[in-house]
């Protein structure tokens, strides 16, 4: 594997702290990455699907957390979220860097791997 293509891994995964500034930026910051080099790189075909799955995940339980705000729940579930959040891309990003391709936890999976 080339140091491109885990600089690029790496990418991907730094990419989705662009939605603390742009809305949506979570998503649109990975997926940019991902559709530029998808086909150049298997190893950032297999961390950016990995990182939009977990995102839109994030985004989905964000939802939850922010509905569950009106029982006062919410508060603590988002907060605790965020954190998560954080954390797990921060161990993807250094995992990419290493080489390895990191399965985010509490993902579900809407992208599936392509078959050729």
């Amino acid at each position: 594997m080339t140091r491109d293509e885990k600089n690029m891994g790496v990418l991907v995964h730094l990419a989705s702290f662009s939605g603390y500034l742009v809305p949506l930026g979570s998503i649109l910051g990975p997926l940019i990455v991902w559709l530029m080099k998808r086909d150049e790189y298997a190893f950032v075909e297999s961390c950016g699907r990995n990182c939009l799955n977990f995102k839109i995940s994030v985004i989905i339980y964000f939802i939850i957390s922010a509905i569950l705000m009106f029982v006062g729940i919410g508060f603590f579930l988002f907060g605790i979220l965020a954190i998560f959040d954080v954390v797990v891309t921060v161990i993807a990003a250094i995992k990419a860097s290493e080489g390895e391709s990191y399965k985010y936890p509490l993902t579900i999976n809407f992208i599936k791997q392509r078959v050729y």
